[in-house]
């Protein structure tokens, strides 16, 4: 009986809270998930680290399961943050991860351009890939120089079409083709061998040694798809021939540096995404502390405020930027790079370092600067990128949801297999914010 009534006035409590009343911190890891890894004793990172900033937090708190994307699914970044926002595209209707970089970056871009993501690659005499990121830390001037030299000479067989070539972050770049007057096609396949497009959405292959540069394809019949078709298949091969005669790249190569050979590109869109802002679609005032161009763009798509939080290992600035916004907004959703890179290094023990290093420099900041009792902190990742893969998978990631007012769950640690004994159970990445959102609800 008593927990009868207990039930009846949560509900009721629940009925009077809106989301504006809710103070909630939403903190991804990007990539953090991960499988038992032989270099930590046949622990994942989460399991093997030592974080005890995040185990106060489990044991204030409940946890689950999530699957960001779909089952069979190891999505990227893009379409997981999206998913992870609330947002569930059905596939034809995404508009590419090269639009949203695109608009990331600041491109002028225009529905009929075609955007595309890429990635700096090596390539060997044979003209194998040996490195699908060409070193990673790229010079910002030698990207910079490279890019140029492909926008100069770069001659398209169509009238009207130039091409705008911007590095980014280390090796990732985006590509803007455009033919004045006449509307590229999206409908085209990746010449990135390590990743398909499945209607619009990217998807990481499981792929062996031995990669080469894919042809592009159409992927439908029109003269629309052939021609853009030929557009990227004109870039690669020319840029590939400029990049071999580059001074840039001599230098480089005399310096014992990777040779940044090719660009490898994936995820063509075509149009400017439609959706609902996030502050209409959660009825509260949702900001965000990001840093790669991709998170940028989505958060641009979204209109969320975006708060200025220093580099991307600035881990104690951004704790304190996120406690400060707690101030004038009702959420802030923070991305952190780290987990992924060393992920797809297949570095664990570096993964496991970088996990401690997030405790103790941002979630240990973030603690000693908010206010417990007030403010709910929901942690997960967009995806698992498992060491032993070297790339993204469609394994379930943790969700914990903390606060000073939460009840525990029994649960006492953020890690994989705790994850599947918590009380949230296995949800959708689409579901999150809004089961979170509840959850806070049901317990203020």
């Amino acid at each position: 009986m008593q927990d009868l009534k207990e039930s009846k006035k949560k509900l009721a409590n629940m009925s009077n809270i809106k989301n504006s009343d809710i103070h909630m911190i939403y903190v991804l890891l990007d990539g953090v998930g991960d499988l038992p890894h032989p270099d930590l004793n046949g622990k994942t990172p989460l399991e093997a680290a030592n974080t005890p900033t995040l185990d106060k937090l489990a044991k204030n708190g409940v946890i689950g399961e999530v699957i960001s994307v779909g089952k069979g699914i190891a999505p990227e970044s893009d379409i997981a943050v999206f998913n992870m926002l609330g947002y569930k595209f059905h596939h034809d209707d995404y508009a590419g991860r090269g639009v949203i970089e695109a608009i990331g970056v600041g491109i002028d871009f225009k529905d009929g351009d075609l955007a595309l993501r890429g990635n700096y690659a090596t390539l060997n005499d044979e003209g194998i890939i040996i490195d699908r990121r060409a070193g990673r830390h790229i010079e910002r001037e030698d990207a910079d120089g490279i890019a140029k030299e492909i926008e100069d000479q770069i001659k398209f067989s169509f009238p009207n079409t130039s091409v705008v070539v911007s590095p980014t972050i280390g090796h990732r770049v985006t590509v803007r083709i455009r033919t004045e007057g006449e509307k590229l096609s999206s409908q085209i396949t990746n010449t990135d061998p390590a990743y398909a497009r499945v209607d619009g959405m990217g998807i990481a292959k499981a792929v062996g040694d031995f990669l080469r540069i894919e042809k592009c394809l159409p992927l439908d019949e029109t003269e629309n798809a052939k021609k853009t078709a030929k557009l990227v298949n004109e870039f690669t091969e020319q840029s590939t021939k400029i990049m071999k005669e580059s001074s840039t790249n001599k230098k480089r190569i005399n310096a014992k540096k990777k040779s940044l050979s090719c660009i490898l590109l994936r995820d063509a869109g075509n149009k400017y995404p439609d959706v609902k802002p996030i502050n209409e679609m959660y009825e509260m005032n949702f900001s965000c502390i990001v840093d790669m161009p991709v998170e940028l763009g989505i958060s641009e798509v979204l209109k969320m405020k975006g708060f200025a939080a220093g580099g991307l290992t600035d881990y104690e600035e951004k704790a304190k930027v996120a406690a400060k916004a707690m101030e004038t907004e009702n959420a802030i959703y923070v991305h952190i790079k780290g987990p992924d890179e060393f992920g797809h290094d297949g570095d664990a023990i570096g993964k496991m370092k970088n996990i401690e290093e997030i405790d103790n420099r941002f979630f240990k900041t973030l603690l000693e600067n908010i206010d417990f009792n007030k403010v709910a902190i929901v942690i997960s990742a967009d995806h698992s990128t498992p060491c032993i893969n070297k790339g993204h998978s469609d394994d379930p990631v943790p969700l914990l949801v903390s606060g000073k007012f939460i009840k525990n769950d029994g649960t006492t640690r953020m890690t994989e297999n705790q994850a599947k004994k918590g009380s949230i159970g296995l949800i959708q990445g689409a579901d999150v914010v809004k089961t979170s959102l509840n959850l806070i609800k049901s317990q203020i």
